[in-house]
């Protein structure tokens, strides 16, 4: 299984399959952000998860929007707030969900280059300084403490 433990709460991981189920539960996984464009298994949008899809591309020429990056730190937050775990994943867990576990960890009150450097040591297949990916973990902090 591909899953990293960022934080005691937060997992990044490429697409879970559904035989993956029974361990995702066991890690206290309530909250699901899902930023492909696949269907994911039945069973991760049925109790005890709650899925939030946030269909986004890995490309250079389409960025990530700050407004998913948002919805998805504003649906994360309470979950984590409340002690339950949050699972971010895309189709390798190297880009999308890292900008997303990245975005999570600002709200948490961490810095971009904290964010980026404690996913980097716990994911080693993540690439949170992939340019493009970079630029919007960056612009995500800007907004958050304007915004906030």
């Amino acid at each position: 299984m591909d899953i990293s433990k960022v934080t005691e709460n937060l997992y990044i991981a490429a697409h879970p399959k559904a035989d993956q189920a029974d361990v995702i539960r066991s890690l206290g996984v309530r909250l699901i952000l899902n930023m492909i464009f696949f269907r994911p298994a039945d069973v991760y949008r049925k109790p005890p998860f709650r899925m939030v899809t946030l269909r986004t591309f890995d490309s250079i020429f389409l960025p990530i929007p700050i407004g998913k990056l948002r919805r998805g730190v504003q649906a994360a937050l309470p979950v984590l707030e409340d002690g339950g775990s949050v699972l971010v994943y895309c189709r390798e867990g190297r880009h999308r969900s890292v900008a997303m576990a990245a975005s999570v960890l600002i709200a948490q009150g961490c810095s971009a280059d904290d964010a980026m450097q404690l996913i980097s040591e716990k994911r080693p297949k993540a690439d949170p300084y992939a340019w493009h990916i970079q630029r919007r973990i960056r612009k995500f902090e800007q907004v958050w403490h304007r915004e906030s």
